[in-house]
């Protein structure tokens, strides 16, 4: 199995027998853990310990947030035990520790606390259901809808916000970089945006090139979605949308008269199990020819190069199970390469570190 460096911890004990005892019991208290810091953050308690000089006693907590002695008292008291604060035994004042500092300073840990609290949180409790199933038995919590995607237009206001900001943090700081690799390595002047969501990455590309044509390829809602997003911003009628069930095994890519220069997928191709990804890339096939290139931009959780984000890939492969889907994951980009083969495709290059960890390979058709 391939890991990069930073995952070698991933092959031996790290731990002492005190310190996994330790552990065990944090996973055991997990869910309280969360909500607690959740309500720390939202409550603006480790903020104001941040900003504080000498720290902040009980009492001053109890004064600047108007909560009851109790309140304050049983939030900081499990948060010195979760490890978010941290206490000076002669003055009886509170602190913010490192961690605390990142719950309030990481941009990915707040998209991540938001995703899994407005999204995720109430549909753990049926991943047991999913996992035998293979169903995402924990969306009913949100709605009634077959899988995530036909509901996500639909989605309460605060869910779906989450949601998108979770999609959006991951892809948009590889955008820059990808662009180059794109347009700049690439001969494209048509493109299909396969999954293209909110129309993010096509209004990119037509910002980026005066002359490329984008179409989106996505469910008809998604389509809908996306043109109310793109209107009346710049190169928005160098936009098509062309609706589309990616699930339909019979149901083919359009054909573009002229050749097609290249497909993207963004964080797409995990939202299928791995015989639908097979399905997907073969018909992606067909529309294309010898010089066309499908670019795959994906998180694969083998090839980080730091190790909390191989915890958050892993763990994003369950919210899958339990509420998208209940059939795809983020994937080892060895069982990427081997669809990708399946599909009679074969990967010219690939390109890694870019963004928040994403790679992209480079995919033509078998020779």
């Amino acid at each position: 199995m391939n890991l990069s460096p930073s995952l070698k911890r991933y092959t031996s004990e790290q731990l002492s027998a005190r310190e996994a005892q330790r552990q065990a019991e944090f996973i055991a208290w997990g869910p309280i853990v969360f909500q607690a810091t959740r309500l720390m953050l939202k409550f603006g308690i480790l903020e104001m310990l941040r900003d504080s000089e000498n720290g902040l006693t009980e009492a001053e907590v109890v004064e600047k947030t108007g909560f009851s002695r109790y309140a304050v008292k049983c939030l900081l008291e499990a948060s010195l035990s979760i490890g978010t604060v941290l206490i000076d035994t002669d003055s009886d004042r509170y602190s913010i520790s490192k961690t605390g500092w990142f719950l309030l300073n990481d941009p990915a840990t707040k998209v991540n606390i938001d995703f899994n609290h407005d999204v995720n949180y109430q549909g753990w409790f049926h991943l047991e259901e999913a996992l035998k199933e293979g169903k995402p038995a924990g969306l009913k919590t949100l709605g009634d809808w077959p899988t995530l995607y036909e509901g996500l237009s639909s989605f309460p206001e605060q869910a779906k916000e989450s949601w998108l900001n979770f999609d959006h943090f991951y892809s948009d700081s590889s955008f820059p970089e990808a662009l180059q690799i794109v347009f700049a390595e690439h001969f494209v002047r048509s493109l299909y945006d396969v999954g293209g969501n909110t129309g993010k990455w096509a209004l990119q590309c037509v910002r980026y090139d005066e002359e490329v044509e984008v179409t989106i390829l996505d469910l008809p809602q998604q389509i809908k979605m996306m043109q109310e997003n793109i209107k009346g911003k710049p190169g928005a009628e160098r936009i098509k949308g062309f609706g589309i069930d990616l699930l339909d095994k019979e149901t083919g890519f359009p054909k573009r008269e002229g050749g097609l220069d290249a497909i993207w997928m963004s964080q797409f191709l995990d939202c299928f199990s791995e015989e639908e990804i097979v399905s997907i890339l073969t018909r992606a096939k067909e529309a294309m020819d010898k010089d066309t290139r499908l670019f795959i931009m994906e998180l694969f959780w083998d090839r980080q190069r730091f190790e909390p984000a191989a915890f958050c890939l892993t763990m994003t492969s369950l919210y899958f199970t339990a509420m998208a889907n209940g059939n795809s994951k983020m994937y080892h980009s060895d069982d990427m390469r081997r669809l990708i083969a399946q599909a009679g495709l074969e990967i010219e290059s690939i390109r890694d570190g870019l963004g928040q960890g994403h790679s992209i390979m480079v995919c033509k058709i078998k020779n």
